[in-house]
């Protein structure tokens, strides 16, 4: 069998790309566009002429090419991630030429039925992958007081929200440390130049330079690869987001046994165990705070469980494997 695999930014395939390349009697070509809307005409009409399957990562203009260059007999597999939905791609595509919608939460697949119209038997749910068994390290002493955030931008992330986690607890005990590992908001200059985000991350900026409770506790780390290293440190990853399709991060900081803190953006409680979620900033402080040193531990271990049991590589692998070897 013959996969076409197409798309802009293929970060979260990584791992399931080996795993299908792997495959015993699967052709894997893959068709990377050098941006969101600019690639080479005639090796996107080669994929498509050559594949029985393809399958498009991010439901954005590589999804509509593909819908409409689709040859007969083949299928199509479109997975749509959150910025899509409100963007102007969805309605360009041809519909009827996709066989299978992939969302990677419960939340975001109704979200798509209703924003988009598109038949509810062509939108399915197969969830974000997270290589457990590379997450799966010793954390190093005093990571129990160290919170973690995985990137920050856009403003929407709400880094403002984990700041204010941190100064509550930081007002009972001065152990308390968060580490941030993101990009700067001015390397995405599509979001550097709305006046609104600007002044968003200045005022955030601003106060953990000014803030009496927040004087060198707050750390700014390198965005890369070495996340699996990096959440060695971490002992309490959040999720204070207005909204998420899944938020990866939370998942990957549970993998390593970080304790996850989310607040409850809408379908939060449809992807993970509803002990995890805080109504409030101060109520999520308030959780952390409670765990003592055995308490944090246990609480780490179920989560890394959980991860495990739901979210594996080799579990979503098998989805993605059958969806598109099989239908």
């Amino acid at each position: 069998m013959r996969l076409g695999v197409a798309g802009h930014d293929l970060k979260f395939l990584t791992r399931l790309l080996d795993h299908l390349r792997a495959l015993p009697g699967l052709d894997v070509r893959v068709d990377v566009w050098p941006a969101l809307a600019r690639h080479d005409p005639a090796a996107s009409r080669e994929l498509a002429d050559w594949a029985d399957v393809v399958f498009v990562e991010w439901c954005g203009p590589a999804a509509v090419w593909y819908s409409r260059h689709k040859r007969r007999g083949s299928r199509l597999v479109v997975r749509l991630h959150r910025f899509e939905l409100t963007g102007p791609w969805p309605r360009q595509v041809d519909i009827d030429a996709v066989d299978r919608v992939v969302c990677v939460s419960p939340c975001y697949a109704r979200r798509t039925r209703e924003h988009t119209g598109w038949p509810e038997s062509k939108i399915m749910v197969i969830p974000n992958w997270v290589d457990t068994a590379q997450l799966d390290r010793p954390k190093v002493p005093g990571a129990d007081f160290r919170l973690g955030m995985i990137g920050i931008v856009p403003s929407l992330k709400r880094l403002d929200l984990g700041l204010d986690v941190l100064e509550k607890l930081r007002a009972r005990d001065r152990r308390w440390h968060l580490s941030v590992k993101s990009r700067p908001p001015w390397e995405y200059w599509w979001i550097w130049n709305k006046p609104e985000e600007r002044a968003h991350y200045d005022a955030v900026l601003r106060r953990v330079q000014t803030s009496p409770l927040l004087e060198g506790a707050v750390v700014f780390d390198t965005f890369g690869p070495d996340v699996p290293g990096w959440l060695r440190r971490i002992g309490h990853v959040l999720s204070t987001s207005d909204l998420e399709s899944f938020h990866l991060a939370t998942a990957e900081g549970m993998a390593s046994r970080a304790v996850p803190a989310l607040l409850p953006w809408e379908g939060a409680d449809e992807i993970y165990d509803r002990r995890w979620i805080h109504e409030t900033p101060e109520a999520m402080a308030d959780a952390i705070a409670d765990l003592g040193p055995d308490e944090w531990r246990s609480a780490g271990e179920l989560a890394r469980t959980q991860v495990h049991e739901f979210f594996s590589l080799e579990r979503v692998a098998g989805d993605w494997t059958e969806l598109l070897l099989s239908g």
